[in-house]
């Protein structure tokens, strides 16, 4: 009988789920007017940085947040310049951040789609981005 109850105990532990920690950390920096990124692979910022279009906003975008949450999805992204310095990401926005505002940086990440059995689980749908936001105060 206790044979029956480790094994159950067992499978329960081993079926529970932990969403992973963002990797992927910000900070504002030069007196509030920038944001740092950092914790996102060399490799993926050498190739956009290389790149000549330089589109950064298909790895994350900055937005503020609106009043309701729900429409998160539909704000347009700041407007700024992009940086890369020793292995992290500036972004300073064209016009400065607004005191008392809430913004938030989603970051697509690409890898999330790692095996069949995400789909096999329900955790994502064919075609569907994974992406973490997070948000920051000033």
């Amino acid at each position: 009988m206790k044979r029956y109850i480790f094994l159950l105990l067992f499978f329960c532990w081993g079926c529970r789920h932990e969403p992973p920690a963002s990797a992927v950390h910000i900070s504002l920096i030069d007196s509030n007017r920038s944001l740092k990124i950092v914790g996102i692979d060399p490799v993926i910022l050498n190739d956009i940085d290389r790149d000549s279009i330089k589109n950064w906003q298909s790895l994350f975008s900055i937005s503020r947040l609106p009043a309701d949450t729900d429409l998160k999805d539909y704000q347009p992204t700041q407007p700024g310049r992009y940086l890369v310095n020793n292995g992290a990401v500036v972004f300073t926005p064209d016009t400065p951040f607004v005191k008392q505002r809430t913004y938030f940086l989603r970051y697509y990440n690409y890898a999330g789609n790692k095996s069949i059995w995400d789909y096999v689980r329900g955790r994502t749908k064919p075609g569907q981005l994974h992406y973490t936001d997070l948000i920051f105060k000033l």
